[in-house]
């Protein structure tokens, strides 16, 4: 009995001894982990885990470790022992995981996981997108066969990857051996720290690039001006021999600026809205080079890093930063801008429906700067790796972009494509401004695009009165055609579906109209009613085009005051009548006033049936024309 009790007393002396062992390695692995030391975090949870360790907390940053450093196969390994566990984890574990599985194959699997995640966090903007686009493989299936794609020919084992051509020559960083006997590898993902290299375009031969740019530690993304005086790219927080560490002692990356002077990159500084506190990353240069586009985590940030723009100032300066919109980050990763002179910007997102880890994206860039109608490139230059850094020449539409996909050379590839066909089918819609009498052609005619009530875009017409814009295919927009002296038109044109020209010419009328005190400045440009849907009385898009002609004229004669009179036709009652064209007076007035005219200025009122023009009183026989004939809205000019 004693020898049965003292083999029970060893027993679990050896089973304490060696928990207490496995949770010194955990607790070793967990400071690894903390300073993102993610591969050595990664070989000692390993080892624990192969011993018959479990734990929720080990799992998950084991999946993380893998799933940061892009290796989705080992991330899905973890992730999946995680589930075993415990299938009541925290939401953003169902999406890193079927982001995980999309990039192993699994995608049906995936697909489940992710309605489970957008039934367990709708106000996730990853679960709106994906409620929103549900069949997003079908949009990536038509969005695919787009390219010809091949390897660029400088890649090396390493890492290499975000390109930037200017000059015919390309501009890459590179983990590649750099003839350095004291080589440093980085701790979170295990490599060689990049430098910037340099290569002719379609030439195998890689220089590095032999500047003050390059450190012990991290370059990449170089983005260079025009002239080729100024550099913007991205290094850790190193500068002068002096690492810039956070509250965590953390060193992070920042965005840097520097400048050329007698074949010398001088005057290297991080850029006036960095911080050690955050990250700036991979800058991209809009056509203008007045503004800066990037990826940071800075305060307000989204996700894990979000695209940020920020102008450039005439002295060289920086204006504020400003976070680019829910219509573009996610609480995913958003990263490596790139903006065209076509009004696209292309990035890098695992936030937006994708094949599985960064999957590049392209959406239109509106003048206020916002984004819209993000599609995902297709799967040819997507793959269920990290894809990113995509960068193309809007005229030759050739580019390059990174990935870590299946058959490249290193753990991230550069790849050279020809684009063959465009994302979106774009029409050019051309015309030309004339004198609807003479057929004398009007230059310096002003043109403008709208669609939906929002002006797109405005140009002055050319020499000979010839216009031109870039449009969708198959959508509807108005052009509205001005000129000193004319009356103003606007003529809706819907585009063909497939790509080409759609010509539209329009005739402008001399103004003939001249106005007194007492007249109806509605008859002047033909405006009989202003329009509402039925029975209600908030503007519709008709009525607005309309009533920015009355603004035009009040804001050309500031001294003008105009009495808005709104009338019915004699059906519905004669009360429900009165109030009805009362609210839709007044609403015509609160447009104006909203659109800058000063409502001392305005007076108006609803007359309802009270004022016919015809017969047509209640219960006469009417045709639907003489009852639009008192269906109508007058614009009275009591002062001038």
């Amino acid at each position: 009995m004693k020898n049965y009790i003292l083999l029970c007393l060893i027993i679990v002396n050896v089973f304490s001894f060696d928990s207490y062992a496995q949770q010194s390695k955990i607790n070793a692995a967990d400071k690894k982990y903390d300073s993102y030391a993610y591969v050595d975090a990664i070989k000692t949870y390993e080892k624990v885990a192969s011993k018959g360790y479990k734990s929720e907390d080990m799992f998950k940053k084991l999946g993380n470790a893998y799933y940061f450093n892009s290796n989705f196969e080992g991330a899905a390994k973890w992730y999946g022992e995680l589930f075993a566990m415990n299938s009541e984890v925290e939401p953003e574990y169902y999406y890193r995981y079927a982001q995980s599985l999309k990039s192993i194959g699994e995608a049906d699997k995936a697909n489940r996981l992710l309605g489970e995640f957008n039934a367990k966090n709708k106000t996730d903007n990853r679960a709106k997108l994906y409620e929103q686009n549900v069949n997003y493989l079908d949009q990536i299936k038509a969005n695919s066969g787009r390219y010809n794609i091949e390897n660029a020919g400088i890649n090396s084992k390493y890492s290499d990857y975000g390109t930037f051509v200017h000059d015919n020559k390309i501009y890459f960083a590179s983990a590649r051996d750099t003839g350095n006997f004291s080589q440093r590898k980085h701790k979170w993902t295990g490599e060689y720290f990049t430098n910037l290299y340099i290569a002719d375009i379609d030439s195998a031969k890689v220089k590095k690039f032999k500047t003050d740019l390059n450190t012990k530690f991290h370059e990449s993304s170089p983005a260079l001006t025009k002239d080729g005086k100024t550099v913007y790219f991205t290094r850790n927080n190193y500068l002068d021999g002096k690492k810039g560490k956070n509250g965590e002692k953390t060193t992070l990356i920042k965005i840097y600026k520097a400048t050329l002077d007698k074949e010398k990159w001088t005057n290297i500084t991080p850029v006036s809205f960095s911080s050690d506190n955050y990250s700036t990353a991979h800058p991209a240069l809009s056509p203008d080079e007045k503004t800066l586009y990037f990826a940071s985590d800075m305060p307000g940030t989204l996700g894990q890093s979000d695209l940020y723009k920020v102008s450039i100032n005439s002295d060289g300066s920086f204006g504020t930063p400003e976070n680019m919109g829910k219509t573009i980050n996610t609480e995913g990763k958003e990263t490596f801008p790139y903006v065209t002179d076509e009004n696209e910007i292309y990035f890098a997102s695992d936030g937006h429906p994708g094949l599985g880890g960064l999957d590049v994206f392209a959406g239109k860039l509106g003048s206020s700067g916002t984004v819209s109608d993000i599609q995902n490139l297709g799967a040819d230059i997507n793959s269920p790796k990290d894809d990113f850094a995509y960068v193309i020449d809007p005229e030759t539409r050739k580019g390059y972009f990174s990935s870590n996909k299946d058959g490249g050379q290193g753990s991230d590839d550069i790849y050279k494509f020809l684009e063959t066909k465009k994302l979106r089918c774009i029409q050019e819609l051309t015309g030309t401004i004339t004198d609807a009498k003479t057929g004398v052609v009007l230059p310096e005619s002003k043109v403008s695009l709208y669609e939906n009530q929002t002006v797109l875009n405005s140009i002055i017409a050319d020499a000979s009165g010839n216009y031109s814009f870039p449009v969708d295919c198959g959508k509807t927009y108005n052009v509205r055609a001005e000129k000193e002296e004319y009356e103003t038109k606007e003529v809706s044109i819907t585009i063909g579906k497939v790509s080409g020209k759609t010509n539209l010419p329009i005739a402008l009328d001399k103004s003939t109209c001249r106005v007194t005190i007492g007249d109806d400045l509605g008859t002047c440009f033909g405006i009989k009613m202003i329009y509402f849907d039925l029975d209600k009385s908030n503007i519709r898009t008709e009525a607005a085009i309309d009533l920015e002609k009355i603004l035009v004229v009040l804001n050309e004669n500031p001294g003008m005051k105009l009495d808005i009179r709104s009338h019915t036709d004699s059906r519905a009652t004669f009360k429900y009548n009165e109030a009805l064209s009362d609210r839709r007076a007044k609403s015509t007035i609160q447009w104006l006033i909203k659109n800058g005219i000063d409502k001392g200025r305005l007076t108006g009122k609803g007359y309802g049936e009270t004022q016919l023009v015809n017969k047509c009183a209640d219960n006469v026989p009417c045709t639907e024309a003489e009852h639009q004939e008192n269906r109508r809205s007058e614009f009275i000019i009591t002062a001038l």
